[in-house]
């Protein structure tokens, strides 16, 4: 199964964007989500993460700026990212966990990655 990202693009810094990211197959839940991203040169780095239960925490530069979300029915999650900044600039990676199968075990899945650009 893959994870199918949307929702990047080029914007002016203090614009917004929403990324979105579903499985490609139907599972039957997905308790731990997540968006991390990857600058050119840098390491890629986690920008917010939310479970089932609703918990969310983000990287502390992008708190009050971007906000996760989740659609547990479609086992969906979305970041919206508002008030851009040209250090937002990176390739937007969707992580889950799924579970297939009541009882078994998760499986990490990670999407394609969707480029984010912002200038100033």
């Amino acid at each position: 199964v893959q994870l199918v990202e949307s929702g990047g693009g080029s914007v002016q810094a203090g614009g917004s964007l929403r990324l979105s990211c579903s499985p490609s197959e139907t599972v039957h839940s997905s308790p731990d989500m997540a968006w991390y991203r990857q600058a050119p040169g840098k390491q890629r780095e986690l920008v917010a993460r939310s479970t089932v239960g609703g918990r969310t925490t983000y990287a502390d530069h992008v708190k009050g700026r971007f906000t996760i979300s989740r659609d547990n029915a479609k086992n969906s999650v979305y970041l919206q990212l508002n008030n851009l900044e040209p250090e937002d600039t990176a390739v937007y990676y969707c992580y889950a966990a799924l579970i297939f199968f009541p009882d078994w075990p998760p499986v990490q899945a990670w999407g394609q990655g969707t480029q984010v650009t912002v200038s100033s």
